[in-house]
């Protein structure tokens, strides 16, 4: 936080609580000509409303919570920069709680680290922890059942961009995954008929009976040659190369959607993906927890979300 918005903060906070002081002392003192009044001139459907001060109980209330707020204030975070005498703060407060649950759990997952994800998988009680851990670091992208969205893989089938193996996974996690697809459109001819030509040529690598009609096996006839500049990461065949994270173009799993407009705007306009890394968040022991519980949602195991 800036100087500026410290002292910003620390203004409003004083501001209101001096007011509500002065507020609470000019309603406190009136003079002996008001007090003698019976009534304060204001009447409601008939009703006369007293002038009865204020009970010493309410207003000793008023001054014990401007007393609390002052010194809270003093003892904890609340005047912008000043953490307070106390050296309290809710991010040392989280490390005190989370060292304290590293401790508590750290021999759990030691143990599961003995194992290899091969074989942990086989027990309902670590894919149960792994399945938690991947809810609270996973689930935002990936979906709560990791069945994905648009732009983000579904991990519960068995086609993988760069590779579903225990290892792979776990290298996926810890260090995270960068993708680039680069906008084709200039290195095919840049017209719409070239990239749709490229697009339903794409689209024929997956559905074979595209070509069934004259028009669109013509596009794809002129597109094909063109495929080879795409190849380097795609391969020549289309299977893709998860070397690369390049997708495999000739079965039905499609990051971006399958519509031929999303294929166009991909060879147009390029892709771009980012798998976070998460060595910096998770330990080793939690990273290999979670990726027996991904490993486990393509196999035939019985997985606990």
């Amino acid at each position: 936080m800036s100087d500026f918005w410290s002292w910003f903060i620390i203004a409003i906070v004083v501001t209101n609580l001096l007011g509500c002081a002065a507020l609470l002392l000019w309603n406190n003192q009136i003079s002996a000509e008001e007090a003698a009044k019976e009534t304060t001139g204001h009447s409601f459907d008939g009703i006369q409303e007293r002038n009865a001060p204020l009970p010493r109980w309410w207003l000793f209330l008023f001054i014990g919570t401007l007393i609390f707020s002052a010194v809270y204030l003093v003892l904890y975070p609340g005047f912008g920069k000043f953490d307070g005498i106390l050296g309290w703060t809710s991010d040392n407060q989280y490390q005190k709680e989370v060292a304290v649950m590293e401790k508590s759990t750290g021999p759990l997952f030691q143990q599961y680290a003995q194992m290899p994800i091969e074989e942990l998988v086989q027990y309902p009680e670590a894919l149960g922890v792994g399945g938690r851990l991947f809810a609270n670091n996973c689930a935002i992208c990936h979906g709560s059942d990791a069945r994905g969205a648009k732009g983000y893989p579904n991990l519960t089938d068995n086609d993988w961009l760069y590779g579903g193996q225990p290892d792979q996974i776990v290298t996926s996690i810890t260090k995270g995954r960068k993708a680039a697809m680069p906008p084709m459109a200039a290195a095919i001819g840049n017209t719409d008929e070239a990239v749709r030509d490229m697009a339903l040529y794409v689209q024929s690598l997956s559905r074979p009976d595209l070509a069934k009609d004259s028009q669109k096996a013509a596009a794809i006839e002129r597109a094909k040659p063109k495929f080879a500049m795409c190849a380097a990461c795609h391969s020549q065949d289309g299977t893709g190369n998860i070397m690369m994270g390049a997708p495999n173009l000739t079965d039905t799993t499609w990051l971006y959607g399958p519509r031929l407009e999303d294929i166009e705007y991909t060879i147009r306009h390029g892709r771009s993906g980012n798998m976070p890394a998460h060595e910096n968040q998770l330990s080793e022991e939690r990273i290999h927890v979670i990726a027996a519980y991904v490993y486990s949602l393509s196999q035939n195991t019985e997985s606990v979300q």
